[in-house]
């Protein structure tokens, strides 16, 4: 897919990457081998028939294809924007053993970009069987469980906190990475498969949790909005953010357009950010965009960053520092702001339990950095609001909800999938638990 060039795009939030045009998805479509035993289902989440969906492509009825995609996922577009698919479906097609993989998600977006276009259609539902689900947060994982349980005939309503739904899809996600448009489309075509929305009610405050657990099943999905820091000195100065709140007050709230919106948000002149993985590079991108020289500081070296290469690549592009194998130490401030970092060189030595070589610091390699402004995106873990207040709920030592296979939690018609059980994930992961949890609850709701 084409990009805007960097020059053009880190002065506004509009999408980086171009999409395929009708001749080059035939084109692309065309590559695929049409396995008989496709690893590339194997390797998707939520289990889209691949072969299918491309070969209606390769003949040029994109609404077949668009039929087929649905079946498996009511969030296309989304999907084949920030899905590691290259890590998945298309890092086990069996064309790139010897040349180019088929290029997956980019025909997934753009059979759901041309749907969009030309008019959604919606897949059936069947009749309706009197149960009533609630489904807390509407992120990828809540709204993929309402989609599904709406789909089997199930009268569903998804509490959401936020004034606007999509969880992370609306608030993480930068727009040139995720339109918000094409977010918000997807969003009403689960809506308008008979879901119910509350917006602004927060779970266990506004809506009690014997209400709640009045429902014949519940799902939760409140995601991981937790965020890690790094606790080191100076964190408490003005001018230190989570990656959360940052991405946060942009995405969600305009903060990029104060004081023409009501939420503010720092527009430094040097910014520092810690971490190496997507939301890292989101980070940095963002503030690039609002006019900042930006350094990310990662303690291991590039080819160890969690992040999509093509995130890397981007962030390089406009213009981004990376400082690999380096671990700030302290932050420094005058006048309760910040003003500068301190970090400290590292070494990589022997394999640590996630399988990446394991930084150690280098004895006397500390320098400083001159910053006005430090995000910290260094993990997250699952949001503790609404789980805390629900008795009997077991929760692992890092917060998660503890579930089976199915996403049963210990209390009896209860069910969570996505981050608040698995921790910090992709979006096609949050999504691949809720379609196994809706399973499992529509079995139980049938008494199957």
């Amino acid at each position: 897919m084409s990009d805007r060039p960097a020059d053009v795009r880190v002065k506004d939030f509009k999408e980086v990457d171009g999409g395929l045009s009708a001749d080059e998805a035939i084109a692309e479509a065309e590559r695929c081998l049409q396995c008989k035993k496709p690893l590339c289902v194997k390797g998707c989440p939520v289990c889209i028939d691949i072969p299918a969906f491309i070969g209606h492509v390769a003949e040029g009825d994109f609404p077949a294809a668009a039929r087929a995609l649905k079946e498996q996922n009511m969030l296309p577009a989304i999907c084949g924007r920030v899905c590691p698919q290259e890590t998945q479906c298309e890092g086990v097609c069996i064309l790139g053993n010897r040349e180019t993989a088929i290029r997956i998600g980019a025909l997934e977006r753009f059979v759901a970009d041309r749907e969009r276009e030309s008019g959604a259609e919606l897949p059936d539902v069947a009749k309706a069987t009197g149960k009533r689900v609630a489904v807390v947060g509407s992120g990828p994982a809540g709204l993929t469980a309402a989609a599904e349980l709406a789909r089997t005939g199930h009268a569903v309503t998804i509490y959401e906190s936020l004034h606007e739904a999509g969880g992370v899809l609306t608030y993480g996600i930068p727009a040139f990475r995720l339109p918000k448009d094409v977010v918000n489309a997807e969003i009403d075509q689960v809506l308008a498969l008979g879901v119910r929305l509350k917006k602004n009610h927060l779970v266990g405050r506004s809506v009690s949790v014997d209400e709640l657990l009045g429902y014949d099943a519940v799902f939760l999905g409140t995601g991981a909005g937790l965020p890690a820091f790094m606790c080191i000195p100076g964190e408490n100065l003005n001018g230190v953010y989570s990656a959360n709140e940052f991405l946060t007050r942009v995405n969600l709230m305009h903060a990029e357009a104060f004081p023409e919106v009501d939420t503010p948000v720092l527009h430094a002149g040097r910014v520092a950010v810690i971490g190496g993985g997507n939301v890292a590079m989101d980070s940095a991108r963002v503030a690039r965009r609002l006019g900042a020289k930006v350094t990310l500081i990662y303690r291991r070296g590039e080819e160890e960053m969690p992040a999509r290469r093509a995130e890397v690549e981007h962030a390089k592009e406009e213009g981004i520092e990376f400082l690999t194998c380096t671990n700030p130490t302290r932050i420094l401030g005058e006048q309760c702001c910040v003003t500068a970092i301190e970090c400290v060189k590292m070494s990589l030595c022997g394999l640590d339990a996630s399988g990446r070589r394991s930084p150690e610091p280098i004895e006397g390699s500390e320098f400083t950095l001159d910053v006005d402004m430090v995000i910290q995106a260094i993990g997250t873990s699952p949001n503790p609001l609404l789980v805390s207040l629900i008795p009997g709920l077991e929760r692992g030592r890092r917060g998660n909800v503890v579930v089976d296979e199915n996403g049963r939690t210990s209390i009896p018609r209860v069910y969570a999938g996505g981050d608040i059980a698995t921790g910090a994930a992709t979006v096609i992961e949050a999504m691949g638990s809720a379609k196994r949890a809706a399973a499992a609850i529509d079995a139980m709701l049938k008494g199957e």
